[in-house]
């Protein structure tokens, strides 16, 4: 019996995950876990493939149009919904569980959507993502919510490397998590704090840095890039500093610890002795 290359084998299983749903509807940010998943499921289920965006203050507006170009760039059939989590007051308080209510408003919104076309509803959680501190996969599990990537067995790099393989132009493209995982917790989350947030990461990244975030802590902006890119970030203090006072932050801080995703999730304590919803 000749046996398939695991990554061909994780694929096939994907496809046949999407097939036995009949039909699906993708929650679809423009990631690489979200656009790979609804890929896979256009070519799989013809014309009974639905990728949805949500759009809210919380989404960066360049994530926004890169979702809606790349969409329209293969033909998918795609939509945008509005949703109200920074309205919620458990959202909006931003204490650790707030993913959980982020996600619980998406599925709110989108689980009618899926309803009404007897759809699955599929998000594009990988294997990796089980690991870390994620509230809304406890969500997910509440509405039903399939995550196909993991019933696959696929992690962050088998994506990367399906999607590559099959030229998708976000193969290599940075997690870009929703703008308020920059919001430290305990400052309350707010459509004009998102808004600040936004327009700061457009600052910096003018300046000539891909990779970045911009935390804030209140008064304070705390800007993360590459090590690598420090020096050259610290030569351009001055005007990194004038552009992010002008949008209201008091201090502004260069954290010579580097870019890492979820470095706000450190004040949750150790990642041994947080739950992992």
């Amino acid at each position: 019996m000749v046996r398939m290359p695991p990554l061909t084998a994780k694929k096939q299983a994907l496809e046949e995950a999407l097939r036995g749903y009949g039909a699906v509807v993708v929650a679809y940010s423009g990631g690489v876990d979200s656009a790979f998943l609804t890929a896979v499921a256009h070519d799989v289920l013809p014309g009974a493939a639905l990728a949805v965006t949500a759009v809210s203050p919380s989404l960066a507006r360049r994530e926004r149009a890169g979702a809606e170009a790349l969409a329209r760039r293969y033909g998918w059939r795609h939509r945008t919904v509005e949703t109200r989590e920074v309205e919620r007051p458990e959202y909006a308080r931003n204490a650790g569980d707030r993913c959980y209510w982020c996600k619980d408003e998406l599925f709110d919104v989108l689980a009618p959507i899926a309803a009404r076309r007897g759809a699955a509803l599929a998000v594009g959680t990988n294997t990796d993502d089980l690991g870390d501190h994620r509230p809304g996969l406890r969500a997910a599990r509440e509405h039903g919510v399939r995550s196909p990537l993991v019933d696959a067995g696929m992690s962050k790099a088998d994506v990367r490397a399906l999607a590559a393989e099959r030229g998708l132009p976000v193969a290599d493209k940075p997690a870009s998590p929703c703008l308020a995982s920059r919001v430290a917790y305990g400052v309350e989350v707010s459509p004009e704090r998102l808004r600040r947030i936004d327009e700061a990461e457009e600052a910096v990244r003018d300046l000539g840095f891909d990779v970045l975030r911009v935390r804030d802590h209140g008064d304070l902006a705390r800007v993360e890039v590459p090590v690598e890119d420090l020096p050259r970030a610290a030569a351009l203090r001055d005007e990194m500093h004038s552009r992010l006072v002008a949008l209201g932050f008091r201090f502004v801080t260069l954290d010579l610890a580097g870019f890492r995703s979820g470095s706000l999730n450190a004040a949750l304590g150790p990642p041994a002795i947080r739950r992992v919803e």
